[in-house]
């Protein structure tokens, strides 16, 4: 039964982990694009600078969301305490 509990709780925190991990890019990421587009209608000249660093600044934002989803994979396919786990229960 330990080892159930176990795998529920891993994939309740891999779930919560993708969720509360993803609100925050996706608002960073929206936030940032608004900002380029506002900034790019008021400097159209300045046009190239500025979607470079938006790039840029959207690679860094996407990679909290890409460090999220690898916690949850581990979580999920590679628990480390599902040995520990097992080990307690005699296993």
């Amino acid at each position: 039964m330990e080892n159930v509990n176990v795998a529920i709780a891993s994939i309740i925190a891999a779930a919560l982990c993708m969720a509360i991990g993803s609100i925050g890019p996706a608002l960073g990421q929206g936030r940032s694009v608004h900002s380029a587009l506002s900034s790019i209608a008021q400097q159209p000249d300045e046009r190239n600078s500025i979607t470079r660093t938006l790039f840029v600044g959207l690679a860094m934002i996407e990679s909290i969301a890409i460090y999220c989803f690898v916690i949850s994979m581990i979580l999920v396919f590679a628990n480390p305490f599902w040995n520990f786990v097992v080990k307690k229960m005699g296993g």
